[in-house]
């Protein structure tokens, strides 16, 4: 299979500007409803956060617990602007964030709880509590986390290669960031699914699994340079993701595969690390074969550095203009 690359990257460019644009919308939207561009957890805003579950060797549980139920019984006690979620398939188990409780606001709450819903499961009995300081904090280390993580990416590519590979592969990784994030905006809304500091390190492996797939096609690029200086950079590029394509694909099956069976087969904390992981190994194969690659060879072309061995470049061979041929 050989893909041209390069006359068709004005579709792979409108398949990626419309996920981020879809992302970018989802993230607003969420900025709206919460203040932020994803539904935060607990880890980031504070608070406490309770999850139990009806021991129905005691309890009826022909019926799923209903959330208006618990709603009245949070709005007697003061908190009525808990965010409530039944969970479990079976509708039997249900989680409170809400602000942050003492010992003994929590001790009546679950007594409560049990009152109204029926005898709980003292094993499956869930608290959590983190300050707002605290969750300022992880943000904050997360944020910068990332932005270290692409500094060093560019120190690194820059020394490596050259400043236009290293500023290129950044704008791949923004892309992959991008469609993560957006994909997790949307299912905050929809769903109502937030991001913990979980979520950080799943865009740290994100960045760093794609980097590394870009890496791979740029060497490839530019070892195809050095051997024919005298060819366009459009047909090298091509040439040298052709090369790599199998590689690329290969490497991010056997990467996925394992995440899918932890999002089906996995508990609720991990396969929502390992959701953020597929959608961003996906979003970095394909940035890495079809926009890193693309990007180097338009601004080659338009720095006027098209032919290494000429200062004059020619038209690539077979393409007759600047336009895309689907």
């Amino acid at each position: 299979m050989k893909l041209d690359i390069i006359r068709q990257r004005s579709f792979w460019w409108l398949i990626s500007g419309l996920l981020i644009l879809a992302s970018l919308i989802g993230m607003v939207l969420c900025w709206q409803q919460f203040n932020a561009p994803l539904r935060p957890g607990l880890d980031f805003v504070g608070g406490t956060r309770i999850q139990v579950s009806r021991d129905c060797a005691i309890a009826d549980c022909t019926e799923p617990i209903q959330p208006a139920q618990v709603r009245d019984l949070l709005a007697q006690e003061g908190l009525e602007t808990s965010v409530i979620q039944v969970t479990g398939d079976d509708g039997q188990s249900v989680a409170i964030r809400t602000r942050n409780l003492t010992v003994d606001e929590e001790t009546i709450l679950r007594a409560d709880l049990e009152e109204s819903i029926g005898p709980l499961d003292g094993q499956s009995i869930q608290i959590d509590s983190v300050g707002p300081t605290v969750g300022q904090q992880l943000f904050a280390s997360g944020l910068l986390a990332l932005l270290v993580s692409f500094a060093g990416i560019v120190i690194y590519l820059s020394l490596r290669f050259q400043l236009d590979y290293a500023v290129l592969a950044i704008v791949a990784l923004l892309h992959d960031v991008l469609i993560t994030m957006g994909l997790f905006a949307w299912l905050g809304l929809l769903l109502k699914v937030e991001v913990n500091s979980l979520f950080i390190v799943s865009l740290l492996t994100v960045v760093g699994f794609s980097v590394n797939d870009t890496v791979v096609i740029y060497d490839r690029i530019r070892e195809n340079i050095k051997l024919h200086p005298e060819r366009h950079i459009n047909d090298l590029v091509d040439d040298g993701v052709n090369q790599t394509l199998t590689r690329s694909i290969n490497t991010t099956l056997t990467t996925v595969l394992p995440l899918i069976a932890i999002v089906f087969f996995g508990g609720d904390t991990l396969k929502f690390f390992a959701l953020a992981l597929i959608a961003g190994f996906l979003a970095g194969a394909y940035s890495s074969i079809f926009i890193a690659s693309t990007l180097l060879a338009w601004w080659r072309v338009r720095s006027g550095r098209a032919i290494a061995g000429s200062a004059e470049p020619p038209q690539p061979t077979g393409e007759v203009s600047n336009d895309v041929q689907l």
